[in-house]
């Protein structure tokens, strides 16, 4: 088949490419920017976009099918051509199903924490040697792409995001994959663009929970608020099991579970983890995995990249990267440091990238979510609202919203840098927390000047 995306560059996007690609389809695609690693995979396997923007003339009758990216706008010429043209267009969810309609389709969904879920779910599965396909939101060790698609594998395990599917797809990605077996880690209100108010947002979660297959199986965080109000009501022919925090006792930084096979040394730490891995236990067993066999494989999982990702350390500072951008994420990510590393000092670092964080309306969701970083450090580059089509919010209201008078805010890549750069680092730790990449900065060569 010929196969053309819009909007290539994402994350998932691209990989996609990359795996249609390599199953012998002829792909191209577009973008109107590229970043890394997006461009040098692209590239690497002979299908980055020669030219950046979109371009009508790139559509053409002979396409069988056009992937349409979430970043792509409703006025994009190449979308509006292959409308002209009739051409078969899919969401990428979309097309996901359809390539797995005959598979027993695993959905890990919720607010925060399903990129770690999958990448847990996942990382089991292979250590236990199940054959199964899947796509998550993030580079997962072991794993060379962040999607697999195979004829023959059973299973397969997909990252359920509530944001839009596209720009012509007015539902939630999660509600395209109709799960055999599903989890929801919470709900805590995000994407304030296109869900403007709180009751929307969560009942997109309501959805979800309905859209599980007759007979299937379902999983969720049983201590989150919106959740138990949402199943106090469920009556879906779908078997359901709450999971919680796992028991487990912290030695000399090392984060035990505490099991009937004996205490399991982790190579993740926080609570947030330790919730993370009641679910994927939950859903690891649903498909088949003993508990033995979990926790012989969950002992060796290191993460997933962003995910609070270690950059580096030395004997006194450690530096991690994470994806946290929400107001829960935040809260959590910064809370999992300071318990980790209780005698030293934390600076935490996060910019507002995404569309909600950027929004003067859904900013007061962040107060007090970084209250127990010691150095709390918030970083936002006007090109973002220029590029996102947004006004620009000034300082002041950002240090209000967050509600932290030892807020530091800064607006200049350079002037962060000079900060960072004039800390005394002895005792004290750096989190990095952006969904985006504090306008190129190289997380690597700062990490190694710090701790040189």
């Amino acid at each position: 088949m010929r196969i053309h995306f819009i909007a290539i560059g994402g994350a998932v996007m691209h990989n996609l490419a990359i795996v249609l690609r390599r199953k012998g389809h002829v792909v191209t695609g577009s973008d109107d920017k590229i970043i890394d690693p997006a461009r040098t995979s692209l590239e690497k396997e002979g299908i980055m976009p020669t030219q950046i923007g979109f371009f009508a003339e790139n559509i053409t009758a002979d396409i069988d099918a056009v992937i349409l990216g979430m970043h792509a706008r409703i006025d994009n010429p190449e979308l509006i051509k292959a409308q002209q043209l009739g051409l078969k267009i899919y969401s990428f969810p979309e097309y996901l199903y359809e390539v797995s309609k005959n598979k027993h389709r695993v959905v890990i969904a919720g607010s925060h924490g399903k990129t770690t879920i999958t990448s847990m779910v996942m990382h089991v599965l292979k250590e236990n040697n199940f054959n199964f396909d899947y796509m998550v939101g993030a580079k997962v060790k072991g794993f060379d792409t962040s999607v697999k698609i195979t004829e023959d594998a059973p299973i397969i395990i997909l990252e359920g995001d509530e944001y839009l599917a596209s720009p012509i797809h007015s539902e939630p990605k999660f509600m395209f994959y109709k799960p055999n077996t599903a989890l929801i880690t919470g709900v805590a209100w995000d994407h304030i663009n296109v869900f403007p108010e709180y009751e929307g947002y969560v009942e997109q979660f309501e959805k979800f929970a309905n859209s599980v297959q007759e007979w299937g199986f379902l999983t969720w965080f049983e201590d989150d608020e919106e959740l138990r109000r949402i199943f106090n009501h469920y009556d879906a022919k779908v078997r359901t099991r709450p999971y919680n925090t796992h028991q487990n006792v912290m030695r000399n930084g090392t984060t035990y579970l505490q099991t009937d096979f004996g205490e399991i040394a982790l190579k993740v730490f926080g609570e947030h983890n330790l919730q993370n891995i009641s679910g994927a236990k939950n859903i690891c067993n649903e498909i088949g995995v003993l508990d033995e066999d979990f926790y012989r494989a969950i002992a060796t999982f290191e993460g997933a990249a962003n995910r609070l990702q270690l950059v580096g350390k030395n004997n006194h500072t450690t530096i991690y990267k994470d994806f946290a951008h929400s107001p829960s994420k935040l809260k959590a990510t910064v809370h999992a440091v300071k318990q980790q590393f209780t005698n030293s000092k934390l600076v935490a670092l996060m910019e507002l990238h995404t569309f909600s964080s950027l929004n003067k309306d859904f900013l007061e969701q962040y107060a007090g979510s970084m209250d127990e970083a010691d150095i709390p450090v918030v970083f936002y580059d006007r090109e973002t609202f220029e590029h996102k089509k947004m006004p620009v919010i000034d300082e002041g209201f950002v240090k209000d919203s967050f509600k932290n008078e030892h807020l530091n805010i800064f607006t200049n890549k350079g002037a962060l840098l000079n900060f960072l750069l004039s800390q005394t680092w002895q005792d004290k730790n750096l989190l990095m927390m952006s969904s985006g990449n504090f306008s190129g900065m190289d997380v690597e060569a700062l990490a190694k000047e710090i701790l040189k």
